[in-house]
């Protein structure tokens, strides 16, 4: 699945205030972790095999949430990266005095060398000893294809001559062994530990992504092949919501557009939102929030929701959205499926335009139905141009219409299209209209 920065940032994945999808499945250990498990994000699998054997990864790990190692924190490999990259001056093997001197006079008379060669010693026997822990369950044979290659390759690094010494370092261990085990790790497994990193990265990424979904009580999804294009839910809901309502959704090759409308702040957003956020969430290989999920394999979720003008590139916020949609175009000539999420097109220009450039757009990705697309939009007109066509589903969020013009959002998703129009109702709610018709306030 390809996943440009624009439909991340459309969908919330990554952000700096803590509330993002992110932020609510990043349970890993380790910094190295947490890179790799947004490069996972950013780089879902390519292929349909691949995502499976991940979700069966996960899976497993979900399902065994004792698995792992209490050896290895981010500290734990902090210190080892500076041990390894720090400047090493011994060109040749501890000896003589280095060897005879016990670790009281190393310690009074190289205080600095003493600690840092025995702290580092001991994260990276830590480490090792962690490594070793997490391929114990080699022995079982039910494990998830993946998850064995990738503690066979672990196991394979650990196969140095070095590794049984180091993990049986203690703190009675001389400083004549440290020093000479200090000299040799830095030269002979440098790059073993800096692979091992890498394995154990991948686990601790797998991991929280397992974590997530037990804690979440989330599901796992079905797995579909790319065609015939489908995508059913039931009780799918946003997963930042605190008291989110849920959806319930059927998409196939022979409906598969979705016209959606409602009064503005009624949930539009925030649907097209839980629809790309799960289906990222699934070809992630992790569960998804929802009672259940069958989805195809996707090549992608593109999203035309918050278009940002260009005052560098002189761009305006019309012109934006053509480029935006144009990408989107570039991108449905692909025969592998999207989702395409539209969030209430062509703001940039009038009401007249808008719908002129609505409709024809919407007539255009009519003739692509190998792919998923959902519109959004206050235009009840787009909507009542194309309600004879068959293939085209159409929903709307209620609004409870009340007495003195009050109102209130039940968020609850129904077929049809909506009639309600209350910006002008807000407007005078807000109190607008009276200030502005205030005489004393303008003078």
């Amino acid at each position: 699945m390809h996943n440009d920065k624009t439909t991340l940032k459309d969908l919330s994945i990554f952000g700096a205030d803590g509330e993002d999808v992110f932020s609510l499945i990043n349970f890993t250990v380790t910094q190295t972790g947490r890179d790799t498990l947004v490069k996972h994000i950013q780089h879902p699998p390519d292929k349909l095999v691949q995502l499976q054997e991940m979700q069966e990864t996960v899976r497993y790990l979900a399902a065994n949430p004792g698995y792992g190692t209490t050896q290895i924190s981010n500290g734990t490999i902090v210190m080892l990266e500076k041990f390894f990259e720090s400047a090493d001056d011994t060109i040749a093997p501890p000896s003589g005095i280095t060897l005879l001197l016990g670790s009281f006079f190393q310690k009074a008379l190289n205080k600095n060398q003493y600690f840092i060669t025995r702290f580092s010693l001991s994260h990276l026997s830590d480490f090792l000893r962690g490594c070793r822990e997490l391929t114990t369950i080699l022995e079982q044979g039910n494990l998830p294809a993946l998850l064995r290659k990738e503690l066979e390759a672990m196991q394979s690094e650990l196969q140095h001559p070095l590794t049984d010494d180091i993990i049986k370092i203690t703190n009675d261990t001389p400083y004549s062994g440290l020093s000479r085990l200090s000299y040799d790790a830095r030269r002979q497994m440098k790059n073993i530990t800096y692979r091992l990193i890498t394995h154990y990265s991948r686990l601790d990424a797998w991991q929280s992504m397992a974590k997530a979904t037990l804690q979440l009580k989330w599901v796992f999804p079905v797995l579909e092949v790319a065609s015939p294009v489908v995508f059913e839910a039931t009780a799918l809901h946003h997963p930042l919501l605190q008291n989110p309502i849920s959806y319930n959704i059927d998409f196939n090759n022979n409906r598969n557009f979705l016209v959606l409308t409602g009064a503005n702040m009624s949930g539009k957003t925030t649907f097209l939102r839980t629809l790309g956020v799960s289906a990222l969430l699934a070809h992630l290989g992790m569960g998804v929030p929802a009672r259940n999920l069958r989805i195809s394999f996707l090549h992608g979720v593109i999203t035309n929701m918050h278009v940002e003008d260009s005052l560098m590139r002189g761009e305006s916020y019309f012109f934006a959205e053509v480029q935006r949609m144009k990408l989107t175009a570039q991108k449905l000539l692909e025969s592998e499926p999207h989702l395409v999420l539209m969030d209430e097109l062509f703001k940039g220009t009038n009401v007249h335009d808008a719908y002129e450039c609505t409709r024809a757009v919407v007539d255009g990705l009519l003739h692509r139905p190998n792919h998923l697309m959902i519109l959004s939009t206050h235009l009840y007109e787009v909507a009542q141009h194309f309600k004879d066509r068959q293939e085209i589903m159409f929903a709307y969020f209620i609004t409870k219409m009340l007495e003195n013009d009050a109102f209130f959002f039940t968020y609850e998703l129904k077929q049809g299209i909506s009639h309600d129009r209350i910006g002008y109702r807000i407007l005078q709610k807000e109190g607008v209209l009276d200030l502005l018709m205030n005489q004393k306030g303008g003078r």
